[in-house]
């Protein structure tokens, strides 16, 4: 028995205007005019035989039969946008949106970024690199990267370690030049100690981790992000705790060099997190793999 369905595309501006309660907000998302919204919801409500809005002077709002109406159609809708994103073999031309740590964003992600740009031309990539904690599914993003030990309990979506910080302390080649001849106490009680206040791992951590004797003397810099700690230190105010990768296009540069200390494995790392579902999408899909493949790894 063949399917009688209403105009398709009608149905996709019924739901978006019955989601923001305005045809012209509808238009702007659909990339239409007003007018033509408001047509094609005409030719609808002519197919049902029935009104779904309540047109007014200021505004619209549904009638009982929109109301009625428009749960079913979003559910549909979004049944067939979640089919389409998990067709296997699908290019990947539509939008990916994610929510990342500005200094990642800033010190590793954007230099490499016009590589993705360029072998993904057609996929419109949004970031958000504000500090605030994102809802995935409430606030339409597809990934997050975070820093987190282990995901948090209770999380949902899913987890995917790409990567572990490595501690390792750094400074200007100026300064490292004179604290040449010295290690250990000496080293660090000669030179400022620059330290990053949000962050859960700092010198006391890489003191422990080392047995080295933290410094009784030397002086202190305080900030409150990594990005902060390594301006700071490539300006040759002190010696900051470097957390690799962040600090490898500027050790690779000369910016910064590694003092004559051990290295130590952090407690923490960067999470891919994405909704639930969001891994089957073909443009996260090309994201991870492309995360992956820059940080020398092999993509599952």
């Amino acid at each position: 028995m063949a399917l009688r369905l209403p105009p398709v595309t009608t149905l996709r501006l019924f739901e978006a205007a019955a989601r923001v309660k305005s045809f012209r907000l509808a238009a702007e998302e659909v990339h239409l005019t007003p007018s033509a919204v408001s047509h094609g919801i005409q030719t609808l409500e002519t197919w049902l035989g029935t009104e779904l809005f309540v047109r007014g002077p200021k505004g619209i709002s549904l009638t009982r039969a929109g109301e009625a109406y428009y749960p079913d159609v979003e559910k549909a809708l979004q049944i067939i946008v979640a089919a389409t994103e998990r067709l296997p073999g699908r290019r990947a031309g539509g939008d990916l949106s994610v929510s990342i740590a500005p200094t990642f964003v800033s010190r590793w992600l954007m230099p490499r970024l016009p590589r993705f740009v360029e072998q993904y031309p057609d996929l419109r990539l949004s970031l958000d690199s504000s500090q605030r904690h994102v809802d995935l599914a409430v606030d339409n993003v597809d990934l997050a990267i975070r820093i987190a030990a282990a995901p948090r309990p209770g999380a949902d979506g899913e987890w995917i370690e790409f990567i572990r910080h490595t501690l390792v302390p750094v400074c200007a080649p100026e300064l490292k030049a004179r604290l040449a001849g010295l290690a250990g106490a000496d080293l660090f009680g000669n030179v400022a100690l620059i330290h990053i206040t949000n962050v859960s791992e700092d010198w006391s951590a890489w003191f422990a981790a080392t047995g080295i004797e933290a410094p009784q003397t030397g002086g202190e810099i305080r900030v409150d992000t990594v990005g902060l700690g390594l301006d700071a230190a490539t300006r040759g105010l002190g010696i900051v705790l470097g957390r690799q990768p962040l600090t490898d296009d500027a050790m690779e540069s000369g910016e910064l060099v590694a003092l004559d200390a051990p290295v130590v494995q952090g407690a923490t790392g960067y999470w891919l997190v994405g909704a639930p579902g969001a891994f089957a999408r073909a443009e996260v899909k090309l994201f991870r793999d492309w995360l992956l493949a820059e940080l020398g790894n092999t993509a599952s």
